[in-house]
This record gives structure tokens, C-alpha cells and sequence, in this order.
């Protein structure tokens, strides 16, 4: 996580990048509860098909990861914070 100066000193801007952050991790850690809780379904015939959703339902969270980070960005493009996404784009 790069935070330049003008980042630092506006707390609008570091609250809604902690926002983002949060819901990254929510939804990361969503999907791998979800693939857990499928896979144990798949050691029953009876809870497959249920497994098979929570397979399903975790993939669009896994997806959705990518998207918040995305729409991350644009918010703080639209701040003015472009520096900091042009550091972020080197690494």
C-alpha cells in the first residue's frame, strides 16, 4: 500500500481507500469461506448440488475482487489522487 504525502494528509481519502480495503478483504475472505463450506457439501450426495452453489457463489466473489480494486481506483482518480495510481502501476 503506497500512500504519498497528499494521501496522508487527507483523511476523506485514506477513510474511503480503508473502505475499499475492507471490502476487498470481506470478499476474499467470503469466497474462500464459501469453498470451504463447499467442498465439505461434496463429501455428501445429499449436500452436492448446495456444495455446487457455494462453488458458485464464491467464483463471484473471487471475480468481484478485481472490481472493487477497479472501482477503487476510479474513485481516487476522480479525488485527484492520479499520482499515487501511477506509482501502483509500476509495481
Amino acid at each position: 500500500m503506497i500512500f504519498t504525502k497528499d494521501l496522508r494528509s487527507d483523511s476523506d481519502q485514506r477513510r474511503r481507500y480503508a473502505l475499499y480495503e475492507i471490502a476487498y478483504t470481506m470478499a476474499d475472505f467470503l469466497a474462500a469461506a464459501l469453498f470451504v463450506i463447499g467442498s465439505v457439501m461434496f463429501f455428501s450426495d445429499a449436500w452436492q448440488t448446495v456444495g455446487t452453489w457455494m462453488f458458485l457463489f464464491g467464483s463471484i466473489l473471487f471475480a468481484c475482487k478485481p472490481t472493487i480494486r477497479l472501482v477503487r481506483e476510479l474513485h481516487l482518480a476522480a479525488m485527484g489522487d492520479t499520482k499515487d495510481i501511477a506509482e501502483r502501476l509500476k509495481d
